[in-house]
């Protein structure tokens, strides 16, 4: 605990008290005695906090100010990590579910974060106008269905559910065994044991239209196969076919893409013609070929051949489309 901390903690403590021991602040602050109390005495002398000791009630608590005399804590303020860490939490649990099943879960967990982002009602709604997280893509997902897997999951119980696949635009009723579930780019995935396809299939939350638990115990898969099966590859399409894509970024974009990371494997470098090279390992290239095309001209695939030829049959069509509304 940082020194800002504790003098947040001890502030908490003789407000929200009319005495507080020596022993119960040392006890809830983790620090030794001397620690304590040249905290205390910091408090009293550099921010002017009317702490005194009581020897009434056997411990410390704040005297009552004339008005005009008021103190006040330093500012805290957290790391880019932090705030964005905090911030993102509190968005995650907000629209989850603050009155269903989650709520008297959620609601003290949302109670601590306030009080950390800031300290007092005025001070949390300032962080939020200052500071905003864009989600963007994001989708909606029935909160009934997303309660029902995490129960399953949870259990180690197998699911019914049927599925809207958006690529083929078809329904399937399917068993599974659900593994575990994944929240990737604002957007939850349930990675499961498909018992039709008789294989591991990564399944998007929000398209699950019906879901029913199963008095069926759900088979078990170790993490590292979970991993060499789903987490092998690019993105959230994934298998166990592993290839590495090459591509070389202008100098100009670089600039922006040299400080990102598209994969925890990911290779790179500057070449000496100022352009930068990246190298990603990829099973199903759909959604690589997206984060590819949104650089337009300024990325070029090297290889392999097949999804170089996979862009530029992309770029034809795309041609064709704005050519044949302009004719």
């Amino acid at each position: 605990m940082s020194i800002n901390e504790r003098f947040y903690k001890i502030d908490q403590l003789l407000s929200d008290r009319r005495s507080v021991p020596f022993k119960e602040l040392q006890h809830a602050l983790e620090v030794s005695p001397a620690t304590l109390k040249r905290d205390l005495a910091y408090m009293r002398d550099r921010l002017n906090a009317p702490i005194v000791y009581d020897r009434e009630t056997g411990g410390y608590r704040f005297e009552k100010q004339s008005i005009g005399t008021q103190y006040e804590l330093p500012g805290l303020w957290f790391s880019a990590e932090e705030i964005h860490a905090l911030l993102t939490m509190q968005h995650l649990l907000i629209n989850l579910d603050t009155g269903g099943l989650l709520g008297p879960h959620i609601k003290p967990l949302l109670s601590r974060l306030t009080s950390i982002i800031g300290s007092d009602e005025d001070e949390l709604t300032e962080v939020q106008k200052r500071i905003k997280i864009e989600s963007v893509g994001a989708r909606q997902f029935h909160l009934d269905q997303f309660q029902v897997v995490g129960s399953a999951l949870l259990r180690r119980k197998r699911l019914m559910i049927d599925y809207h696949a958006r690529g083929t635009d078809e329904v399937t009723r399917r068993e599974v065994s659900p593994q575990r579930l994944i929240y990737y780019r604002d957007n939850w995935y349930l990675d499961a044991w498909c018992h039709l396809r008789n294989g591991l299939r990564s399944f998007s939350v929000d398209t699950i239209k019906r879901v029913e638990i199963l008095e069926k115990n759900s088979e078990d898969v170790s993490e590292k196969k979970l991993n060499d099966v789903l987490g092998s590859g690019y993105g959230i399409f994934s298998g166990k076919d592993v290839k590495w894509a090459t591509m070389h970024f202008s100098g100009q974009r670089a600039r922006w893409v040299a400080s990102e990371r598209w994969h925890p494997n990911q290779k790179s470098k500057f070449l000496s013609d100022g352009t930068f090279e990246l190298k990603v390992p990829y099973s199903d290239d759909r959604e690589l070929l997206m984060d590819v095309l949104k650089h337009s001209a300024e990325v070029e695939i090297i290889e392999p051949a097949e999804l170089r030829d996979k862009v530029a049959s992309e770029i034809n069509r795309m041609q064709s489309l704005y050519t044949a509304k302009k004719a």
